[in-house]
């Protein structure tokens, strides 16, 4: 990812999914206090689940939510 949205994934992670497949980065879509982003987060192609890192979930998101609440 670029502009400093790298969270540490790579194309492949050695994550893998509860069906069995590997999850690679895709595009996203993520609603959040009513705002909606597009990110890449590890996704199994297979059932679409998203693997979303407790760094983003604790971390980047807080951010997020004050910036939002600042608006």
């Amino acid at each position: 990812m670029k502009n400093g949205t790298d969270l540490g994934f790579h194309d492949e992670t050695k994550w893998r999914c509860s069906c069995g497949n590997s999850l690679t980065l895709n595009k996203v879509a993520a609603r959040y206090l009513g705002s909606r982003f597009e990110i890449e987060l590890p996704a199994c192609v297979k059932c679409g689940f998203i693997l979303v890192p407790e760094s983003l979930a604790v971390g980047r998101m807080l951010e997020v939510e004050k910036i939002l609440e600042d608006k």
